[in-house]
Order: C-alpha cells, then sequence, then structure tokens
C-alpha cells in the first residue's frame, strides 16, 4: 500500500437507521439505499456500466461520492483484472463509521479489512484485491476540474440532487464528459430531470432504465 495524506475528517455527522443505516446529518440522507444497498450497488454501478464484461486491465472507474466503500467494494467483489479506480469525497468518514456500516453486508466486509486499515493509517491511495484506488478528498467543484484522468466508466453516487445539488450541477457533470474517455459510460440511481438535461448537455447519450427495487427509474448512459 502507498501512503498520502489524508486530511483530519470531521467528526461523524451520522444518525444509525435501525442501528445499521448510516444517515447524514448534513444532507438528511442514507449513505445507501434503505432496500439493499449491495444489490442496488450491483444493478445500478456494475450492470449500469456493463460490468464486469467491459473491464480490461488498466481499465478506470471513477466515482463521485466514495461514502462508506460499498461501490468499491462490490467492484473489488467481479474482478481478478489489474484496474483502477479513483473517487472524489468532500467528507470522508472515520473508518470506526465506516466498518459498522459495511457490518450490514458481511460479503463486502468480508473483504474490506485491508482497506480498513490503511483508511485508519490515513491512506488515501491503497490497492484492494485487484484494484488500485486513489480516494480524492475535497469538493468536487474543485477537485475533479484540477484531476488529470479520464474515466472509462463513472458512478455518481453523490447524496440525492434535492439535497446535494452542488454534486449535480450543470457545471460538475461538464467535468464528468470531460473526464470521460471516449465511449466512456456513467451510471447513477437518480432519473431527475434536471441531471439527465445536464448529462445530455454535457455530451451523454442518456437513458432512463428501470431502477432498483421500489425505485422506478435510474439514469445510465455513454459519451460517443
Amino acid at each position: 500500500m502507498t501512503c498520502s495524506e489524508q486530511p483530519t475528517p470531521p467528526k461523524s455527522g451520522l444518525d444509525w437507521r435501525d442501528g445499521v443505516i448510516p444517515v447524514s446529518t448534513q444532507f438528511d440522507d442514507p449513505y445507501f439505499s434503505l432496500n439493499d444497498g449491495l444489490s442496488e450497488t450491483r444493478h445500478v454501478f456494475l450492470a449500469g456500466n456493463d460490468l464486469p464484461a467491459r473491464l480490461t486491465p488498466g481499465f478506470h472507474v471513477a466515482e463521485l461520492g466514495f461514502g462508506t466503500a460499498l461501490n468499491l467494494l462490490a467492484l473489488t467483489l467481479i474482478t481478478d483484472t489489474p484496474i483502477r479506480f479513483t473517487s472524489f469525497e468532500a467528507f470522508p468518514l472515520p473508518a470506526a463509521d465506516i466498518a459498522r456500516a459495511l457490518d450490514h453486508f458481511p460479503e463486502a466486509r468480508a473483504i474490506a479489512d485491508p482497506f480498513l486499515a490503511a483508511w485508519q493509517a490515513g491512506e488515501t491511495s491503497f490497492t484492494l484485491g485487484a484494484v488500485s484506488a486513489r480516494i480524492i478528498i475535497g469538493d468536487a467543484r474543485e477537485t475533479l476540474a484540477a484531476w488529470d484522468g479520464k474515466a472509462d466508466a463513472w458512478f455518481l453516487d453523490g447524496f440525492s440532487p434535492a439535497k446535494n445539488p452542488e454534486l449535480w450541477s450543470p457545471e460538475i457533470m461538464a467535468e464528468v464528459a470531460r473526464h470521460t474517455a471516449p465511449g466512456g459510460t456513467f451510471a447513477t440511481y437518480t432519473a431527475a430531470g434536471h441531471v439527465r438535461r445536464s448529462l445530455a448537455e454535457a455530451g451523454f447519450q442518456v437513458e432512463r432504465r428501470p431502477g432498483h427495487g421500489k425505485k422506478r427509474h435510474m439514469t445510465a448512459g455513454y459519451l460517443p
């Protein structure tokens, strides 16, 4: 594992619904679906980006909203192919809170110890299974614009657009497109009209698809 500096995380601003589901007190929104978050990750972010079928050595997944690392762990579970993962997170959770949240998902928790040890030690760049991960801490309105990478697939997983509009602005969606390789894809749980319009205006071909569980729709697409 390689080490990089991580700002001291803020004190946890969490409520725990039913003792197991973390809810941000700042955004009044849960960190993952109340209807089986790991299943939603697989439906929305993995299947929505046609993964693992597209994974080849060096494939780069990027994410807005690292949260409890559930998406990273779900991705790690499906690949033995060396790939890269970059996530942008403004409000990193302490390792203890992440561990508590992941206890709700034994399959993901079973592979999480190397990540949790790195996170507890202040590392934001580490290897988990076949995945080389880097978590960029800070406001994505600044950090994404400064990033020099391009993703082959995006997980757009910020808090609800109604609760966290800054992460779904036309400017952010334009930056996502600017940092997407030709033919790259995105997927997100939200089907909000203004988000779909911003993605289309940024250059993506946008499609509304069936959502997970009780959620009627989600959004996915690609950059021609």
